[in-house]
């Protein structure tokens, strides 16, 4: 499957590697206005961004009010200018189970744990309308959700086998990715998550983002990613 030139498809792998943003909902309390907020989150499998938020919050009660929302995400830079950035425009729609996407959230965002349990968080999921990609000097786009979302695929279900078996039998490995990709030492790698653009590795306290060459829809297409992965890096190590 190639997504060469496909800006949707970058602006995607973009957002893959970020976990914080500025979340922007219309204000119910100072009418017509816009009001922004800090919003950890996550992308699912598709690439939909997933908030935890506390029906106490400001932006929440905007959003039930007004789903429309943007998400602003650039990574911070010396000159935020010309760093690359994406901002999603869509509607925020509560979930309904909040166990389905839990792990993943808090494998993420551990600090989030102490009020995860609470009744008054819960997931919200924002479904793009239209997506705002600067890559940098010059290429500016307009996106589609149809280009900017990934298919459904088997990988979604696959991912907590994944995680297992690569933590239990292949830790070496994931010390050897941060190394040969990133130039970063390791004493404890973890995957944390794993999704058609790459994975995703928590070295000690860092979370390392890691692009496949293609998208993987399966456990087999992961498998082989990561096997080549693991031979480039030894053979880079030994060279």
């Amino acid at each position: 499957m190639s997504e060469i030139g496909n800006n949707g498809a970058e602006a995607r792998r973009f957002v893959r590697g970020q976990h914080s943003g500025v979340l922007s909902t219309i204000s119910q309390r100072v009418e017509g206005f816009p009001f922004g907020s800090v919003a950890p989150f996550i992308l699912d499998q598709a690439g939909c961004p997933i908030i935890l938020i506390s029906t106490l919050a400001e932006h929440t009660k905007n959003i039930d009010a007004d789903p429309r929302v943007s998400l602003i995400v650039q990574p911070y830079s010396p000159d935020m200018q010309v760093a690359g950035r994406v901002t999603l425009l869509g509607r925020a729609q509560r979930l309904a189970d909040k166990s389905e996407l839990g792990a993943r959230y808090l494998r993420f965002h551990p600090q989030a744990e102490s009020y995860f349990g609470m009744h008054d968080f819960n997931f919200y999921r924002i479904e793009p309308v239209r997506i705002r990609y600067i890559g940098g000097f010059g290429k500016i786009h307009w996106v589609e959700p149809e280009q900017y979302l990934f298919a459904e695929s088997a990988l979604a279900a696959q991912e907590t086998g994944i995680l297992e078996h690569m933590n239990t039998d292949h830790a070496e490995n994931l010390r050897a990715y941060c190394r040969h990709v990133h130039g970063v030492e390791t004493t404890q790698a973890a995957m944390i998550g794993i999704d058609p653009d790459g994975f995703d590795v928590r070295g000690d306290e860092t979370v390392l983002r890691f692009d496949f060459p293609a998208p993987v829809t399966d456990t087999q297409q992961a498998r082989h990613a990561l096997v080549a992965l693991a031979a480039l890096a030894k053979a880079t190590a030994r060279s």
